[in-house]
């Protein structure tokens, strides 16, 4: 007997990428830095947070490879001069991956208070009836 997913139910035709997409997510393992939220800002807005404090902008990359929103960190060179008693604020390079759905673009990003924003948008599709003719066989 045959393992019935998701995507090979009968009734969900071309979902097969869905799978993929889920099972990547999955594989991704990102650890719990920097700290996120996810906010829906309206219907089709959202904005993702991350706590980047220590980070400059130009110690940040944010990129779309194949419909997956990466966030990458670059730690700055430490200055040899100073000497910490205590160092609590992690400034280690990370790499912060989301998979955006279909139609989701990133509207912009903004670095303010030791928080990266960045927002997404939903382009709303445009409502098609299409009507197949049935020719004689």
């Amino acid at each position: 007997m045959s393992k019935l997913t998701l995507a090979s139910h009968p009734f969900l035709l071309g979902f097969d990428q869905l799978e993929r997409l889920v099972e990547r997510t999955a594989r991704s393992g990102n650890e719990g830095y920097p700290p996120y939220n996810i906010e829906q800002a309206s219907e089709n807005a959202f904005r993702i947070t991350l706590a980047v404090a220590g980070f400059r902008e130009e110690d940040l990359a944010i990129t779309v490879e194949d419909r997956q929103l990466v966030i990458r960190g670059r730690a700055a060179e430490d200055d040899k001069e100073r000497v910490f008693l205590h160092r609590g604020i992690a400034a280690r390079q990370f790499q912060r991956s989301f998979v955006l759905a279909e139609g989701v673009e990133v509207a912009g990003a903004v670095l303010e208070n030791g928080l990266l924003h960045i927002d997404l948008k939903r382009a709303l599709p445009e409502q098609l009836v299409q009507t197949i003719s049935i020719r004689k066989g």
